[in-house]
């Protein structure tokens, strides 16, 4: 069998806890476009399938798998005519400056994988920009050997663009990689390119949902080494 030489992680709910960090940015950009509208606010929750009153997320969730721009195109329809791009750097400025909270202790974590050998990548449907400060905040983006997001050129999971991009840049073998995620479309994006597939439990999607579409689901990335080990 291929040994795993490369990882390529999905970002919210595998390296975050998807619940505990998005819960407060969907909130957030909800009450401020609804700008004390609550008929609006309760629309939007709606469309993103999140519940202001309990701040749980719907398993179908916009928020959960989409880029930030399906996210603001779900929302234009419900606002005053907005400028799409100055609404897309306002949520994204508001994503950037989100407090992550951690899917495992990550620099421990990283520090490992490095002394693994392995290359490690980043492929999020977050914007790149916000993606590298949340890396930053967590004191592991000098981890990483690739960080795409959706507007970084090779377009948003479940397409094989990001993954693709990853595999030219460390020059591994689609089988030698593993794409790593809470989400079906992480998974999906990562069986198109041919990698190796780890599903988490660290976002909303349970496990019986995400087992067709993985090689094996795992609570989260800290048994990953373990995992690489058996390999």
């Amino acid at each position: 069998m291929t040994a795993v030489m490369g990882l390529l992680f999905d970002k919210d709910g595998t390296l975050f806890d998807f619940r505990a960090t998005w819960g407060g940015w969907t909130r957030r950009v909800i009450e401020a476009l609804a700008a004390g509208r609550a008929d609006r606010a309760a629309e939007m929750g709606r469309v993103l399938g999140y519940d202001l009153a309990s701040g749980d997320f719907a398993a179908d969730s916009a928020v959960v798998a989409h880029t930030t721009a399906e996210i603001r195109d779900l929302l234009l329809p419900l606002l005053p005519p907005t400028d799409p791009e100055v609404l897309l750097g306002r949520m994204n400025d508001m994503a950037a400056e989100n407090q992550m909270i951690e899917a495992v202790p990550l620099v421990p974590l990283f520090s490992r994988f490095r002394a693994m050998g392995l290359k490690i990548g980043l492929a999020t449907n977050d914007a790149e920009a916000p993606a590298k400060a949340h890396l930053r905040q967590a004191a592991i983006d000098g981890h990483f050997d690739f960080v795409a997001g959706f507007d970084s050129g090779w377009g948003g999971k479940p397409a094989a663009g990001q993954m693709q991009a990853f595999l030219a840049r460390t020059g591994l073998a689609p089988r030698a990689v593993a794409m790593v995620g809470d989400s079906l479309h992480d998974l999906d994006a990562g069986r198109a390119a041919g990698m190796r597939t780890v599903a988490v439990l660290t976002g909303i999607a349970p496990a019986e949902a995400l087992a067709p579409h993985a090689d094996v689901v795992l609570a989260d990335i800290g048994e990953l080494p373990r995992w690489i080990a058996a390999q």
